[in-house]
């Protein structure tokens, strides 16, 4: 299917795992800031939020293969459902696509390769007006990045090896009055975290976070609960490009108030190479 063509449960999960990953930052129980470190740190998250959108940019000229373990637990914590699902994504038209490979260790059903079928032949026939609404969608759902600086007051807090590389730590709190502009921008008073960025050019290398108050997002009216905690990794596939390697959810979300779900869900990304026709390169 497209990928804009999510189901409204993956949806949500998935724009958790944005929102909580552009944070970027945690806020530590009234940890004093002093002006030399929140000027450091902004020297830090400035050039970090350039490098992350050129990334999110680039990706879109990789295809990969993700694997998407998903188990739904019931009130007593039992597992009441689990699925697996392999995927390649590819890029069809400059728009990602994602072809199922695999759907709990078996091959794709007749009707699922004629769905995936249909809506491959509908992205390589795609007119100039759904092309222009598609990559529209595709801005807003990117905009709220630009909102990152203004949202938060940041803090450096040290420095680390993980995964090998030197990296900056950095800690945020979200800053008294700001108002959101954008539809994803609200979330980002009510989501705390850490962020690892890379000393060599400023990457993503991980982000460990948490809910820590309730919100609502979507049409469908789905709400995330305190205590939901995400733990994302990423690795450099050349030319500064930073792409998720492993992303570990576990959350809790009410489905039109009334449906709890408790999930654990871990992607894994592997096998990243540049679209077939080669000439994508990152601008600097």
């Amino acid at each position: 299917m497209v990928i804009v063509a999510k189901s409204g449960a993956q949806m949500l999960l998935l724009m958790m795992t944005a929102s909580t990953v552009l944070l970027a930052q945690s806020s530590g129980p009234d940890a004093p800031q002093n002006h030399a470190s929140v000027v450091d740190a902004r020297q830090i998250v400035i050039p970090s939020v350039v490098a992350t959108e050129r990334s999110w940019q680039a990706r879109d000229h990789y295809t990969y293969i993700e694997r998407d373990e998903d188990r739904r637990l019931n009130s007593l914590g039992q597992v009441k459902s689990e699925s697996v699902d392999v995927t390649k994504m590819m890029v069809v038209n400059g728009a990602r696509f994602e072809q199922l490979l695999q759907h709990n260790g078996q091959l794709p059903s007749a009707k699922e390769q004629k769905k995936s079928e249909d809506d491959l032949n509908r992205l390589k026939h795609e007119t100039p007006e759904e092309q222009t609404a598609r990559l529209r969608k595709d801005e807003e759902n990117r905009a709220f990045l630009r909102d990152v600086l203004e949202a938060f007051d940041f803090r450096l807090v040290g420095e680390e090896i993980i995964s090998g590389r030197s990296a900056y730590v950095l800690q945020a709190t979200p800053h008294p009055g700001y108002r959101a502009h954008g539809k994803y921008a609200k979330m980002f008073s009510r989501v705390e975290g850490k962020l690892w960025v890379d000393k060599q050019d400023f990457g993503w290398i991980k982000v460990d976070g948490q809910v820590t108050q309730s919100f609502s997002m979507g049409l469908i009216l789905a709400r995330v609960e305190r205590g939901s905690h995400i733990i994302m990794e990423q690795t450099c596939v050349g030319e500064s490009v930073w792409v998720p390697k492993r992303v570990e959810i576990r959350a809790t979300a009410r489905i039109l108030f009334l449906k709890s779900l408790d999930i654990q869900r871990t992607l894994t990304y592997t096998d990243y190479r540049p679209a077939s026709d080669g000439r994508y390169s990152v601008s600097r």
